[in-house]
């Protein structure tokens, strides 16, 4: 099948879905946690954990260094995808911080 016929097959399907026409069509459920919240001392604890300057971790972060002081003295509080970026590090931080750093 080319790619111009699966595309057509895709568009067919999400029109049958739409009219509730699920035969035929297959659907997947996916569940997606919760963002955590985290608090200032979580913050600076997953910092230091990873042995990571706070410049360092704001750039794995993508945030600049002003607000990871900002999160670490409370002034602050991560949201959105920041979360879910701090999720990461923290459950899988030392894995993800090897993948990001550069060591000379």
């Amino acid at each position: 099948m080319g790619v111009y016929d699966s595309i057509v097959r895709g568009l067919n399907e999400a029109i049958e879905y739409e009219r509730d026409n699920l035969k035929g069509v297959k659907t997947h459920t996916v569940k997606i946690s919760p963002l955590p919240l985290y608090k200032a001392k979580e913050i600076k604890k997953i910092r230091i954990s990873l042995n990571l300057s706070q410049v360092a971790f704001a750039n794995i972060v993508g945030v600049s260094k002003k607000t990871v002081e900002a999160w670490e003295s409370g002034r602050n509080i991560p949201k959105g995808s920041s979360l879910r970026m701090l999720e990461m590090l923290d459950k899988n931080g030392q894995d993800m911080v090897k993948r990001y750093v550069i060591t000379q």
